[in-house]
């Protein structure tokens, strides 16, 4: 499928404009009603020889007082309460990461079908997890201590953070 010279030179204006290439391929459908898949509208884009527009913020490096802080060092992991078994403590093939309130452990080795990562979670409100990351990188939980359970956005996210950091530390990120 092509397009004549006029909807080309159109493209290229809505490129130089700005558009990113969703927006490129909705406007072809719409005003041209022609229906292109998002790469064939990357290889026309291509093809123009044309250069879409970063819309992401550029950071100042001459500015230092934005250099976000670096991240906490890992403390150790909490000793055990006492009458504690076992089964309560970590495992010995597992790594902490703590951060905050929320913790992290990554098993060394993840026998879980389907999973290339897996590990358990301490949110802050004492709630325990067992997580895991699929082949897609896609985490997920396997089991939560509380059925229902949903995390406050701040142990989601500083979930998120460590489990990229642990992830990172073990060559997976």
């Amino acid at each position: 499928m092509s397009l004549s010279s006029e909807q080309t030179l159109t493209v290229s204006q809505w490129v130089k404009d700005g558009a990113t290439l969703s927006e490129v391929q909705k406007r072809i459908l719409e005003e041209f009603k022609l229906s292109m898949t998002y790469m064939d509208v990357r290889f026309l884009v291509d093809d123009l020889d044309l250069t879409l527009v970063d819309h992401a913020p550029k950071a100042d490096a001459s500015d230092v007082s934005k250099t976000p802080p670096p991240p906490p060092k890992p403390k150790a992991p909490a000793p055990a309460a006492p009458g504690a078994t076992d089964q309560d403590l970590p495992a010995e093939d597992a790594e902490a990461f703590p951060v905050g309130t929320v913790t992290l452990d990554v098993d060394n080795v993840t026998l879980i079908p389907g999973a290339i990562a897996s590990g358990s979670v301490t949110f802050s409100d004492g709630v325990t997890g067992k997580w895991i990351v699929d082949h897609q990188g896609r985490p997920g939980f396997t089991e939560v201590s509380q059925d229902g359970y949903q995390p406050s956005p701040e142990d989601a996210q500083m979930f998120m953070q460590e489990l990229s950091a642990a992830l990172r530390a073990k060559g997976m990120g």
